[in-house]
């Protein structure tokens, strides 16, 4: 578009008793060559005259605005201007209220900010959403489970068609093992009757609801909005086009084989899932000989909490026991039952539920770890244990034991086979033992058509659960427009899985919603623009489609890299991976960044130090910091970057070929318990700049110059002195040689 532009400064909230407004308008208007008469000032920008002064030029034909204000990230809703390239430039919190006013220093930073913004605006272009053609808004879920029921109930009474897949011939999941379930309602005394049933008359009676029983998925192909998935039943196959998933696979109780220590073998311990199975059929006995049990331990962890089986507590695994107990105690009121427990976990109303069992006559509850069952005679156990209240070991004899089994999610197995940690899919002579044994290669869910897998990929060290991201976003995998719930995505009870389900449709009915309008998902929820590569310049590397951790980006039968722009989530790592620097968006591209930076006032008196801030967690840190008025050193520029895997290695070659002395990446944590909106780029950053010493050796300039360092939001109390620190060693280097060239 021909471009008109209008520049607005705010004098509010102190910008202008720090800088000269006067000034700043004189030199935006000479170096960043934008006509006097188009930059104007406002005592309060965001005011209603203030923001009608910027309509008004709107409708006069302005269509490409710099506004120097307040951060980005606040009064967005003031400062939309529908059908006009807005750019943000931070004029309050990175100058007004972390440096002194009216130094010249001071000025000099707002006027290059000033520049910066306008360059990007005059760089960049306003955004044409690519919407492609024929979408679907359909909503697949898959597993008939309480979470697959309930999303598939919430996503069809919101209007959208839905297709529920259930590999087993019923639907119910687990849920419709259940005897009883743990009481609901207040005063969370008596047991309730599991609510599955009604669900199920509920989906299979729904007009919006197609149900397959019975059913695998062959095939998944495609993208959002446009998935092809082919679904196998009776040796027939079907393919439908559906929008977005809802993976609800559910869970499986962990191998009770491996808890060989806590005497599982004997017909007498049995698990949580076969007391559920005997509960139901009728009495509580003991298998070895028929005869009711009158005195039941259950063990609490069984396989759960230990670093030998399953680390994680398995969410549910007490109330059922307390659940159980109960059983006993209406099924035969002379009965005993006896919990032993490493803790009791009940959150929430569920801790009423465990103070009335505590006062049962007939349910006795002790804290302590169960080292071993051991033969009694005449068919019944010992219960030997340790770490009691009372200091000491206890015996204690028992005619039925109940092992507290943990949960597996059903995502486990294929993605060990897929690691090569099962005995049927082994890489390697170093493989791992796995938790999950497979001599066969397992069923998979989805069957993904992606070069990067055919399955949700788990987050590491998650055990199999679903990688949701689960700091940030919950819910979304890595996987755009598929969406985990239940106990695929972590351990949970059943009133927490029909909350999580509920949570997972609305996330995917926001999905199909915004690729119906060329707009991403998470975290960019309003980013219309998209990846547009010059591709007669690829070189096939691959390195975009290595790096790309949603699997946007697929190859031809060639290797060519194209993109599924649906599978997107305008991370820009592609933009950063490329070597040829061919990927651009319409506002945020190489040489974008790169002319902002090359606009900075370089001084030989003075160092600059550019900052690439994360607009994730770095960028918002910073302006929390300026909240509370912390100092910066005038010399820092901060520009911020959709993540720090888009930053490319380039930016930090023009910065320091033009002068800058320093170079400083603010990234997000990553790790395990990583906090990248992205997942995985800031720790592609971290590899790229591995590599940085030999860019700056070719430089001939010291490898301290550059430092990327790993920052959350809530570090934005030490995040001032972390830049000013980098900032005084950068000065003890001393300056950048190029300054004089």
């Amino acid at each position: 578009m021909e471009k008109k532009f209008g520049v607005y400064i705010c004098k509010g909230c102190g910008i202008g008793e720090t800088v000269d407004i006067e000034k700043l308008k004189k030199n935006t208007a000479g170096g960043a060559r934008v006509p006097a008469e188009q930059i104007k000032e406002h005592g309060i920008l965001c005011s209603p005259e203030g923001l009608e002064l910027i309509r008004n030029d709107v409708k006069e034909g302005t269509n490409t605005i710099i506004v120097g204000a307040c951060s980005p990230r606040v009064k967005f809703e003031e400062f939309d201007f529908p059908g006009t390239l807005t750019e943000r430039v931070n004029l309050r919190e990175f100058v007004s209220w972390t440096q002194e006013p009216m130094t010249e220093a001071t000025q000099t930073l707002a006027e290059d900010y000033l520049k910066m913004g306008v360059i990007k605006t005059q760089k960049g272009n306003l955004p044409e959403p690519n919407i492609l053609p024929d979408l679907s808004n359909a909503i697949m879920v898959i597993g008939g489970g309480i979470s697959g029921l309930t999303a598939a109930l919430e996503a069809a009474n919101a209007g959208y068609q839905v297709t529920l897949v259930e590999k087993e011939a019923e639907l119910g999941g687990w849920s419709a093992k259940l005897y009883k379930e743990a009481p609901r309602q207040y005063p969370y005394e008596k047991l309730d009757e599991p609510m599955i049933f009604d669900k199920i008359k509920e989906v299979e009676a729904h007009q919006n609801i197609k149900v397959y029983k019975s059913t695998t998925i062959e095939k998944t192909d495609g993208q959002p909005g446009l998935f092809d998935v082919t679904l196998a039943a009776n040796g027939a196959s079907e393919t439908i086009k559906v929008g977005a998933f809802i993976m609800a696979a559910g869970w499986k109780p962990y191998d009770a084989t491996k808890l060989v220590h806590l005497g599982y073998g004997n017909p007498n311990v049995i698990t949580s899932v076969q007391m559920e199975e005997m509960a139901k059929k009728g009495k509580i006995i003991r298998p070895s000989d028929g005869k009711e049990a009158k005195k039941v331990a259950f063990i609490q962890c069984a396989g759960s909490r230990d670093a030998n089986h399953l680390p994680y507590c398995s969410s549910f695994c007490c109330a059922t026991s307390l659940k159980q107990a109960q059983y006993v105690r209406e099924k035969n009121s002379d009965a005993v039952a006896m919990i032993f427990y490493k803790d009791i976990r009940t959150p929430g109303q569920s801790e009423l539920f465990y103070k009335n069992m505590q006062n049962n006559p007939g349910v006795l509850l002790t804290k302590a770890e169960v080292s071993a069952i051991t033969d009694a005679g005449n068919g019944n156990l010992y219960v030997e244990a340790d770490h009691t209240f009372l200091g000491e070991k206890i015996q204690v004899e028992a005619d039925l034991v109940v092992l507290a089994i943990g949960v597996v999610p059903a995502t486990r197995a294929p993605q060990e086979y897929l690691d090569g940690l099962t005995e049927a899919g082994k890489k390697g002579d170093d493989a791992k033992k796995a938790y999950v044994d497979e001599t066969a290669k397992p069923d998979f869910i989805l069957n993904l058509n992606y070069k990067q897998g055919p399955e949700l990929p788990t987050l590491e060290g998650a055990y199999g659960f679903a990688d949701s991201n689960f700091i940030c976003f919950q819910y979304e995998t890595r996987r755009t427009g598929i969406y985990s719930a239940g106990c695929v995505r972590q351990p949970m009870n059943m009133a927490e899985a029909a909350q999580d389900a509920a949570g997972a449709a609305l996330k995917a009915i926001q999905c199909v919603e915004h690729v119906a309008t060329g707009t991403a998902v998470h975290p960019r929820a309003w980013d219309q623009t998209f990846p547009d590569p010059m591709m007669i310049k690829c070189t096939s590397c691959k390195r975009c489609t290595d790096e790309c951790p949603f699997g946007a980006i697929d190859e031809d039968a060639k290797g060519t890299p194209f993109f599924r722009v649906n599978r997107c989530r305008r991370c820009a790592t592609c933009l950063g991976a490329c070597p040829e620097r061919i990927v651009s968006f319409k506002d945020f591209s190489v040489d974008i960044v790169g002319s902002m930076l090359k606009a900075i006032d370089i001084n030989e008196d003075d160092f600059r130090i550019l900052v690439l801030a994360c607009e994730n967690d770095a960028y918002p840190a910073l302006d929390s910091a300026a909240i509370k008025r912390m100092k910066i050193s005038p010399s820092v520029r901060i520009i911020p970057v959709r993540c720090l895997g888009a930053t490319n290695l380039v930016w930090v070659t023009d910065a320091f070929s033009t002068g800058i002395d320093g170079v400083l990446l603010l990234g997000c944590k990553y790790g395990e318990n990583y906090q990248c909106h992205f997942v995985k780029g800031s720790e592609l950053a971290n590899y790229r700049f591995s590599k940085v010493q030999e860019t700056l050796n070719k430089l001939q300039l010291e490898a301290e110059r550059c430092q990327l360092i790993q920052v959350s939001i809530s570090e934005y109390d030490k995040l001032p002195q972390i830049i000013n620190d980098f900032v005084a060693r950068v000065e003890e280097i001393g300056p950048n040689p190029f300054k004089d060239l």
